[in-house]
């Protein structure tokens, strides 16, 4: 089974009706995964603060929610996270590729990897960092923590979890 195959089951497996999403190179394939799952309904939004608003609205609806995004936007969201998020405590399963970290091609990313682990846990959200596909066995409790505690999670997934760019 691919890792794309895994997370998304991981996703269906605990409920998760709704996922926007901000597109990566590195989440392509999760991405494709997505859309072609009828159990998910997907919408790609412009800034991840936005889906974050998503997010909250489908959870307000009834429906669970995650966004897929990268690390390099966590500086606008910080905003959304505390008067939003944490503030109404909405789930929000935040899957994160760790762009910046070793093995980036891209210099500009390479910034903000420096503080996305800072970011997160100043504003308290619990982050777990997948460095391996065998991390990915830890999604399912990650999620039901989550939906249980009404938190934000953030899982980072950097580019030896998803062998290279």
């Amino acid at each position: 089974m691919s890792i794309d195959k895994k997370l998304l089951d991981d996703l269906v497996k605990n409920k998760v009706e709704f996922i926007t999403s901000v597109p990566c190179k590195q989440l392509a394939g999760l991405l494709e995964q997505i859309d072609n799952c009828k159990d998910i309904y997907h919408i790609p939004c412009n800034k991840e603060d936005e889906g974050m608003g998503l997010c909250a609205g489908a959870y307000m609806g009834g429906k669970r929610s995650a966004i897929v995004m990268q690390n390099t936007a966590i500086g606008v969201t910080v905003n959304t996270l505390v008067t939003l998020t944490q503030y109404y405590r909405i789930p929000l399963p935040m899957l994160i590729s760790y762009r910046g970290e070793l093995g980036e091609p891209v210099a500009c990313q390479v910034e903000m990897a420096v503080h996305t682990k800072a970011l997160l846990a100043q504003l308290n959200i619990p982050t777990y960092h997948f460095h391996t596909e065998d991390d990915a066995d830890e999604l399912d409790s990650i999620l039901k923590y989550t939906f249980m505690c009404n938190k934000p999670v953030a899982i980072l997934t950097d580019a030896s979890f998803w062998k290279g760019y």
